[in-house]
């Protein structure tokens, strides 16, 4: 059987923002669950520099990525077994090498762009 693989996943969230503090306690369990994967929480206000242009319209958003690749961007619902499960069935893509092309991410062009550069810049400071 193979390894599972190491997927970057990012919350990009606001302290102001209710349903992100909601989805905190979401992501902490959701690292306990899927401990073979790097965590980060970014709050867009404190860490706005790094986010570059990335435009958050809903929160929370994540942003899943495995070497530098991004795999999916988007907003998510604050439920344990939605996160999951997102999670899982990108790991297992990532197994098949079924990269998600830029069409099937929904972003628009500079998006798409903008979330690249934040999952390379997260995977080359490992």
């Amino acid at each position: 059987m193979l390894d599972t693989p190491s997927l970057d996943i990012v919350c990009l969230c606001a302290d102001w923002c209710g349903t992100c503090r909601e989805y905190a306690q979401v992501f902490e369990a959701l690292q306990q669950a899927l401990p073979a994967h790097r965590y980060r929480w970014i709050d867009i206000e404190d860490e706005a520099d790094a986010l570059g242009d990335i435009d958050i319209e809903t929160f929370p958003t994540l942003l899943v990525s495995c070497g530098g690749r991004v795999l999916f961007a988007g907003p998510v619902l604050p439920r344990l077994g939605d996160a999951q499960r997102l999670i899982e069935v990108q790991a297992e893509a990532v197994l098949r090498q079924a990269w998600p092309s830029v069409a099937s991410l929904g972003l628009p062009a500079d998006q798409q762009a903008a979330f690249t550069q934040l999952a390379q810049a997260l995977h080359a400071g490992r």
